[in-house]
């Protein structure tokens, strides 16, 4: 695990991940006490679903790639091991994101809706990757992974986005986010009207509301951290 504690963006030019058979130890040595946590967990928020989730156990960025190997464990491991500190287990939190940015140079964040696990924190349209964003040949795609979770949760399709070339890498010790910058022709404003209206149609959107982001002057204490670094450096280089 990497001991550097300052934040860094590294822009790459592509992504080669793969999932293999590694058995994450921590899941098994602390089944017991994982299964207990999430039970708790579930009486707050009956929503929570144990399914399968992939994390990272092995990464190298080199030549402008980022090379890296996942594993396969469940949901419930996964939250008890960030309720309890992110202990050194060998793994990392790697997930792909999609920055909305408007027309006008902002950039569009969700608020996470009540029900949901991060409930009140504001991040881009994000999530774990699973099973369903393994491709052929048990590479794991994050091209996929982030259209879908854009269209899950704002209702945008990648399509009518314009995406910047190569990813936007976070590294915050033991998260990492591979961030794809997709462009709207629609200003901010209207951008988040349109979020609205698909929000407005659904029973129990995952989002509460949509913030807009010119500047570090918007940032909220409820902002993740690798969506903060991402911002000053893209409001710094730009």
């Amino acid at each position: 695990m990497s001991n550097d504690s300052v934040p860094k963006v590294l822009q790459v030019t592509r992504l080669e991940l793969d999932l293999d058979a590694t058995v994450w130890a921590f899941s098994r040595e602390r089944r017991a006490e994982i299964d207990a946590l999430f039970a708790e967990l579930r009486r707050e928020k009956p929503a929570l679903f144990n399914g399968k989730v992939l994390l990272m156990h092995r990464y190298a960025i080199e030549g402008g790639v980022m090379r890296g190997s996942f594993l396969e464990t469940d949901y419930a491991s996964f939250v008890a091991w960030q309720r309890w500190g992110r202990p050194d287990a060998g793994i990392y939190d790697c997930f792909g994101a999609a920055a909305i940015q408007s027309a006008d140079g902002a950039f569009l964040l969700g608020v996470m809706g009540n029900h949901t696990y991060n409930a009140g924190q504001i991040y881009f349209p994000c999530g774990t990757p699973d099973r369903d964003d393994i491709a052929e040949g048990g590479k794991v795609d994050f091209e996929f992974s982030v259209r879908r979770e854009l269209r899950e949760e704002t209702g945008l399709e990648a399509e009518s986005l314009e995406a910047e070339p190569g990813w936007s890498v976070v590294i915050d010790a033991e998260l990492i986010c591979a961030i794809k910058v997709l462009r709207s022709p629609l200003l901010a404003d209207r951008l988040r009207t349109k979020i609205f209206e698909t929000l407005a149609r659904e029973r129990q959107p995952e989002l509460s509301d949509i913030r807009i982001a010119r500047s570090t002057a918007d940032f909220d204490p409820m902002m993740r951290d690798f969506v903060k670094t991402f911002l000053a450096h893209r409001f710094a280089s730009h």
